[in-house]
């Protein structure tokens, strides 16, 4: 590809708000207050569920909805205002957009010859393209005549041809069955990487984020939640719901309950070797990821009420007094319903939110000083 796609340009996204008025005047807020930055040539990866903003963000930042209130720099300049044609901006949607009456080429070429690019050139970037993406073959096919995963890369070299910094997508790989979307990621991440394309991506589908992203956006109810690469999001989830919303399966949110004799788990009676600040109120919230949790002879006793076969592991949902929790356990441990084992976590391992609002709370240890080796699933069970 040409200079034009070798280094991408930062997007500055500053208290983005995009609110809706129905006809009572009633107003809604679909994007409030958003703020982050997508670094040149980086992957930025907007995730959340349905509802929660990310595609009216990346429609904001296109020039397809007008702002409410905050701005939008792209390369320094305040684009917030400008129309979708002044902000170097290339997009993929979810339904891939394919002219059904045209062959791949022409479904290619489509952008170039409307802004009138001179045959010759057109012709250097279709085979640029088409080499790049693996289409030389297709290039006289009517879309009807293609597989899910060629359209995708058809319309991903609509995008690609135009040479622009920015790309933008949204949902791309929702379509495609499982295998399909996995191929489709590794090739999408490797293009990416290839180009120096500014990419940003809007997905639900949080395996996508992790596997793909240089910083994942998570949104809830038109908010971030959090800011980080997928090691931070995954190791340190800065609340409640990002710790449930990454992670397959999620992780196991716990409800404490502070005592005479300390913190507890409504039903058991040991406590818990935590020191959680007073104001921070009688509950809280404790999160282990079932993969963290282990078999171990002097752990907290639970009675287990479902597995579920995965081939390689077992999900085994247990019982902890008043909790359900679920543990990713080797699958030749032999258990079934009704069957009593004790389970462990390490320091390590644990985080803490606020019941209330869903904010991390520090933990004993965590921080800037390093986790003490105890464990505290240990202490509990021998209390």
């Amino acid at each position: 590809m040409s200079g034009a796609n070798k280094t991408g340009v930062t997007i500055d996204i500053r208290h983005l708000s995009k609110v809706w008025r129905d006809k009572a005047g009633k107003e809604t807020a679909a994007v409030d207050g958003v703020s982050f930055t997508a670094e040149a040539g980086k992957f930025t990866v907007l995730l959340g569920p349905s509802g929660c903003g990310k595609s009216t963000t990346l429609r904001l930042i296109a020039g397809l909805e007008a702002a409410s209130d905050g701005g939008i720099l792209i390369d320094g300049k305040d684009m917030t205002r400008r129309p979708p044609t002044d902000r170097g901006i290339a997009m993929v949607f979810q339904s891939y957009a394919l002219f059904p009456h045209l062959n791949v080429e022409e479904n290619i070429l489509f952008g170039l010859k409307v802004r009138k690019v001179p045959p010759v050139e057109r012709a250097v970037r279709l085979r640029r393209v088409a080499e790049l993406l693996g289409l030389q073959e297709l290039l006289d096919r009517k879309p009807n005549q293609l597989s899910g995963g060629q359209q995708q890369r058809v319309a991903l070299g609509r995008a690609i041809i135009a040479e622009k910094p920015i790309c933008l997508m949204d949902e791309p790989l929702s379509n495609l069955d499982a295998k399909l979307r996995h191929e489709m990621r590794v090739e999408l991440r490797a293009l990416q990487q290839k180009l120096g394309l500014t990419m940003v991506y809007v997905t639900h589908d949080q395996a996508e984020a992790i596997s793909m992203a240089d910083r994942i956006v998570v949104m809830n109810g038109g908010r971030i939640e959090q800011v980080g690469t997928p090691t931070d999001i995954y190791d340190r989830p800065a609340s409640a719901f990002t710790a449930r919303f990454i992670g397959t399966p999620p992780m196991n949110l716990i409800e404490l309950k502070r005592g005479l004799r300390g913190w507890t788990i409504p039903g058991t009676d040991a406590p818990l070797p935590l020191a959680i600040d007073p104001a921070q109120g009688d509950t809280a919230l404790l999160g282990v990821r079932p993969e963290d949790i282990r078999r171990d002879p002097s752990g907290i006793e639970a009675v287990v009420e479902a597995v579920e076969y995965l081939g390689a592991d077992n999900l085994v949902d247990c019982r902890l007094g008043e909790a359900v929790l679920t543990a990713r356990l080797p699958r030749h441990a032999g258990m079934k319903p009704g069957d009593r084992l004790r389970l462990g976590w390490g320091d390590e391992a644990m985080h803490l939110f606020n019941s209330v609002n869903g904010e991390r709370l520090p933990l004993t240890g965590q921080g800037s000083a390093p986790t003490p080796k105890h464990d505290a699933a240990k202490q509990m069970a021998s209390s």
